[in-house]
């Protein structure tokens, strides 16, 4: 390592063939090595501080492109390395000065670590997504038109009204269903704020975005499962994704070096 390089840490794990290492290019294209702590292996790259230096970095976030490619290259070597074996994936952009400082937080927070990587081994994150389609919901509607046109406009926007309020609380019944329901079929699971419809590319507003973390062997019944709930009512339209990395059962995301 040059005194221009910092070294990004990708993850920590408890073993690793460090041939599986060879195949991957960091976030820098650069081929990711093993930083062998007490008791845990840390995955790390070799980063310039020209780029990933503190100024830099604070200025590169701000770039939206340069961020995408540095995430979709952060993101490849986790999930590599959580296809071998139980993973702790850190968030993006945790760099420490040198392997030494790594070697040492990694030691610091063992405890945390080792129960994380206890706690998602043999299990895989999926996420699912919920948005609700009023316009299915049906519901009354009336077609008096007795009364002056001022009469029957304030009659339509109370029917409006009406049939919003009646929306939102049907959302919010059917995601607090949905979401009990997987997670008796998951070990451990988290709900998330809803995205932004045009954020998360939808057009109907979502009403459910949830993680589970899920027995590998109970992959295929929590699938059908959402499956099943996503035919349950034509207005509610559920998506799963995955499997990822368990990012949403890590504690150590939150924590700052």
């Amino acid at each position: 390592m040059t005194e221009g390089d910092r070294s990004w840490l990708y993850a920590v794990t408890r073993e690793l063939d460090q041939a599986v290492l060879c195949r991957m290019a960091g976030v820098a294209g650069e081929t990711p090595h093993v930083v062998e702590c007490t008791r845990l292996t840390a995955v790390v790259g070799r980063v310039p501080a020209s780029s990933f230096g503190q100024e830099a970095l604070h200025r590169n976030l701000e770039d939206l492109d340069w961020l995408d490619r540095v995430a979709r290259a952060h993101n490849a070597v986790v999930d590599t390395l959580a296809r071998v074996g139980p993973t702790v994936p850190l968030r993006l952009a945790t760099i420490y000065l040198d392997d030494v400082r790594v070697q040492l937080a990694v030691d610091e927070h063992e405890p945390q670590f080792q129960r994380t990587l206890s706690h998602v081994a043999g299990r895989t994150e999926w996420g699912v997504k919920a948005v609700l389609d009023p316009a299915l919901l049906g519901g009354e509607s009336t077609t008096d038109t007795a009364g002056s046109p001022g009469m029957a406009y304030l009659r339509r926007q109370r029917e409006a009204l009406s049939a919003r309020d009646r929306a939102l609380r049907f959302g919010a019944e059917q995601a607090e269903h949905i979401h009990s329901r997987l997670s008796a079929l998951a070990v451990d699971a988290q709900r998330h704020r809803p995205q932004d419809p045009q954020l998360a590319g939808e057009k109907l507003p979502m009403i459910l975005n949830a993680t589970y973390l899920v027995e590998n062997d109970a992959t295929q019944e929590f699938g059908q499962a959402v499956a099943r709930y996503g035919h349950a009512h034509p207005a509610i339209q559920l998506k799963l994704t995955g499997p990822w990395p368990p990012y949403s059962f890590s504690s150590q995301q939150e924590r700052t070096p």
